[in-house]
């Protein structure tokens, strides 16, 4: 598993003093303005204020004190450091799961979990094997998720 985990993308900036808009790619932007901390290309920049505005996360971070220095950053993704994530019992990242093997309930293997695509009402799990299945990520379809043991389970129905 990776140390550092791309949450996001600095997409603008925000005012006039250096506040950086960013775009989160994480569960919700609140989770993301709960970190202290942010690395921008291997560095370490720490989160002044943060807050969520219209759906992304407007920050001011340390060094980035006017207009100019926040620009500069435009299109940086930024990345959290794993060890300061506070998942939930259970929780995961989903990049954690890629290249998973896929079994369905009775534990015959699907295939391998190729990619995890975002999708406005759920994210959509890609698993190629014999074939390609297109699986909603959703608890109707995934049961269960050993991040350890690399195996999702998940409950097919036919045409999927």
């Amino acid at each position: 598993m990776k140390q550092y985990i791309e949450a996001g993308r600095i997409i603008n900036t925000h005012g006039t003093h250096g506040e950086v808009k960013i775009e989160s790619w994480l569960d919700s932007p609140s989770f993301l303005k709960s970190f202290p901390r942010l690395f921008l290309q291997g560095k370490e920049v720490k989160v002044l204020s943060a807050r969520v505005h219209k759906g992304f996360v407007v920050a001011h971070l340390e060094g980035v004190d006017d207009m100019n220095a926040a620009m500069a950053l435009k299109e940086t993704v930024v990345s959290i450091d794993r060890n300061d994530a506070h998942l939930p019992k259970g929780g995961y990242f989903l990049c954690d799961i890629i290249g998973a093997e896929v079994r369905d309930e009775t534990g015959n293997v699907i295939g391998t979990l190729e990619e995890i695509e975002e999708t406005p009402s759920a994210p959509l799990y890609i698993v190629r094997g014999s074939e390609e299945h297109l699986i909603p990520g959703v608890p109707e379809f995934i049961r269960a998720v050993d991040v350890e043991k690399g195996i999702v389970t998940v409950h097919l129905i036919e045409g999927m």
